[in-house]
């Protein structure tokens, strides 16, 4: 949850902490190795600059920013753990957020959102600022939502053993350890079991399509954006590192195929996709909508014209405002 600086001794391998504060801390070493720039943040610090001798004899802050958040509506956060059993010995936990309105009230009971990745090599959670992790939850909240979002096995940062659960079984672990957030979700009286969303993007998008058509009813509604539906016409260098290649693993690749699950939809789904999407292609989403024709099966679909993965700029506000609203209409 923290990233820190240390220094390691070559012949002793003695390892020492240099930074002083909680949070997720940057270096940049000077050419003699004897000083380093810090740069970090945390809940509470919005962004600290100093710099630290490396022996630990000298630091000097150079700047400390002010919170730009200050005088906002802030929502409630509350670090959450959950534990899951990894098939072995002993149990793994994951790390969780809670991210609740600004005038939570626990005897109401509040629509509640999902928000996923879990895919390799990313990890959404930190003890940093915003202490929320991302200012669309907080936006959600000061709505009236109950934002929750967990890092389970097969993202980044917990060890080897944790990243490789899911090789060669793509959406399949990682659904498990979320569906062990939604039973949590439920266990509390505040959250509105029978008004549940999910959103993500990218590894993110084929998560909230998994759940959606391989656990029919969970979820009310969902938002997948850039979502992988076949890891068949995903590229080769990212896909046969995680999933192995088509002809070695027939299985997995099945099982991972969202295209021959459409039927399944119950609830509500709207998928997103930008027309030059050149990592996760077009195709994917397309085939999908072909699917959904054919099944019978209503889907609601928005493009962005000329975006590739992701949509910026100016026009990432009308992204977020189209998922906002479309929450609004089917949770609310």
């Amino acid at each position: 949850m923290e990233k820190h600086i240390y220094t390691v001794g070559l012949e002793t391998g003695k390892i020492n902490r240099i930074d002083k504060d909680f949070g997720m801390h940057t270096a940049l070493c000077s050419e003699d190795g004897k000083y380093v720039y810090d740069v970090y943040n945390g809940p509470g610090i919005p962004k600290n600059s100093v710099i630290r001798a490396t022996n630990c004899s000298f630091s000097e802050a150079l700047l400390k920013s002010p919170d730009p958040l200050a005088g906002y509506d802030r929502a409630q956060i509350r670090n959450v753990m959950i534990t899951v059993n990894s098939g072995t010995p002993g149990s793994i936990p994951l790390y969780g957020k809670l991210i609740l309105p600004p005038n939570f009230d626990s005897t109401k009971k509040y629509p509640t959102i999902v928000y996923l990745y879990n895919g390799p090599n990313v990890q959404l959670l930190h003890n940093s600022f915003p202490e929320s992790g991302n200012l669309w939850y907080e936006y959600m909240a000061q709505h009236g939502y109950i934002v929750f979002t967990m890092d389970g096995r097969g993202s980044s940062n917990r060890g080897l053993a944790f990243e490789q659960a899911t090789f060669r079984h793509l959406g399949e672990i990682e659904m498990d350890d979320q569906l062990k957030g939604v039973d949590y979700l439920k266990s509390l009286p505040y959250v509105d079991a029978n008004r549940l969303g999910i959103h993500g993007w990218s590894y993110g998008g084929f998560m909230t399509t998994s759940l959606m058509l391989k656990h029919p009813g969970v979820f009310k509604c969902g938002v997948a954006g850039g979502p992988v539906m076949d890891w068949r016409m995903y590229e080769i260098m990212y896909t046969e590192r995680y999933m192995d290649m088509p002809q070695n693993n027939a299985d997995g690749y099945a099982a991972a195929n969202l295209l021959d699950k459409v039927k399944n939809l119950k609830g509500k789904l709207m998928l997103i996709h930008g027309t030059n999407d050149n990592l996760v292609v077009w195709q994917h989403s397309l085939d999908f909508i072909k699917k959904s024709v054919d099944e019978g099966i209503q889907v609601d679909y928005f493009v962005y014209p000329g975006y590739e993965h992701n949509v910026r700029g100016k026009d990432r506000v009308h992204l977020m405002q189209k998922i906002t609203d479309y929450f609004d209409q089917n949770l609310k």
